[in-house]
């Protein structure tokens, strides 16, 4: 087994136990959980309801849930097992993002350990809503997709990307945004190379070679990035539908007309896009008081220690991509902006924080990018790693219920009115 097989296993094994550590607490629903975890009892026939639970997602993420439930009993570890599973998974595919974008072990660990100290990835890792196991599927994607960028032949790996992206999408319809980035991204490439396009002053780092990809065609494109996606999508919904064409396409007639209809109520936490990376409005998934002066809270927030200084490294990153044209950069820019701007494109009003997380969690891959250019101290990378991590322990009595806090801590914690 090579060294990054290694190091990979080792991320994911420790990144699950951590995510499983008090992960019963609390033993009821939390959020969203109400919505998702009675579809998965639905799914095993123990719901006597005739109506389709949830039909405005797709079944894949709650078959998981499903799954676990009937292995590990209908309580709340198997409710949020699969969570925890699809978290690891996340961030050890943000190492692996990391070692196709930096080309060392180093980095990739520091982008893996960033993302993990960003408390958005931990909440939504130890819960049982449909976000994680999209991020999942769609970053091991996305690695996939980075891994094979700067190849001659990236066939097989673009191929492997789009496979992924149709179980993300199986999971969520979100999980189509960066499949989305991908086809863009290799659209505008082969319009440039049928333009003939050159820069004057081209260099091995660029985003753009006029001979990137020779033996990639077009009948290639369409295999990896539409039929392989549909190839993997559709047969979660097997299942609930059979075979039947008309019924799995009126399954998709109803998700598109639930996730693309203006909403008109509003909600306690909603927020708009443009909010997000600012953390403006956070969700309370649980605020429950264990005593007069204690109590146990899940806030869906985000380290600002993390968070808020990335933005400053995403505009280098921006910076980079236009002025030097580095393919790194461009790369991560891409997948940072793309599942963000996305949002935007929608005619849905009710929006959550949550949303952002695809995006917040690949802006790990723009600090480390910062964090590691020529002239910076290499110590620098380790040392805002470890200021990441003490964020995380600040804020992580809010965002574990099983941990606990006190009133006045909690208040203290609530920097801004906003986020009350």
């Amino acid at each position: 087994m090579s060294r990054s097989a290694v190091i990979a296993v080792a991320i994911f094994l420790v990144a699950h136990l951590a995510f499983l550590i008090g992960l019963v607490t609390p033993e009821k629903f939390v959020f969203d959980e109400v919505h998702y975890v009675p579809a998965a009892r639905q799914m095993l026939g123990s719901t006597a309801s005739q109506t389709m639970l949830n039909p405005m997602h797709p079944p894949l993420a709650k078959e998981l849930i499903a799954a676990s439930i009937a292995a590990f009993g209908d309580n709340a570890f198997g409710w949020r097992y699969p969570a925890a599973l699809f978290g690891a998974l996340a961030i050890v595919a943000i190492y692996l993002c990391g070692l196709a974008l930096f080309g060392l072990q180093g980095p990739a660990i520091a982008a893996a350990l960033i993302a993990a100290f960003n408390q958005m990835l931990y909440v939504q890792a130890r819960i049982a809503m449909l976000d994680i196991f999209a991020l999942g599927f769609g970053l091991l994607a996305i690695a996939a997709f980075m891994h094979g960028f700067r190849r001659e032949r990236p066939q097989a790996l673009f191929a492997l990307a789009g496979a992924l992206f149709g179980l993300a999408a199986a999971c969520k319809w979100s999980g189509l945004f960066p499949l989305g980035v991908c086809i863009v991204i290799v659209a505008v490439i082969r319009l440039m190379q049928g333009w003939h396009t050159l820069f004057a002053d081209a260099k091995p780092a660029d985003w753009y070679r006029p001979d990137l990809w020779p033996g990639f065609r077009a009948h290639h494109a369409v295999l990896c990035f539409v039929l392989l996606p549909v190839v993997t999508y559709v047969p979660a919904f097997v299942p609930l539908y059979g075979v039947s064409l008309p019924d799995l396409l009126e399954a998709q007639r109803r998700i598109f007309a639930d996730n693309t209809t203006a909403a008109i109520a509003g909600h306690t936490y909603m927020s708009s896009w443009p909010s997000w990376p600012l953390l403006a409005r956070p969700v309370w998934y649980l605020f429950d008081r264990t005593t007069d002066d204690n109590v146990a809270a899940i806030v869906f927030l985000g380290n600002p220690l993390v968070l808020w200084p990335a933005l400053f490294a995403l505009l280098m990153v921006l910076r980079d991509f236009i002025v030097a044209r580095r393919w790194d950069a461009f790369l991560i820019a891409a997948f940072y902006f793309g599942p963000w701007f996305a949002w935007a494109l929608l005619p849905r009003t009710l929006g959550f924080i949550y949303y952002y997380l695809p995006a917040a969690t690949a802006a790990s891959l723009a600090l480390v990018y910062v964090l590691r250019r020529e002239g910076v101290p290499r110590w620098l990378l380790w040392g805002y790693v470890g200021i990441a991590a003490i964020g995380f322990a600040v804020m992580l009595p809010i965002s574990a219920a099983f941990i606990g806090t006190s009133m006045q801590m909690f208040n203290r914690l609530m920097l801004f009115q906003s986020w009350i």
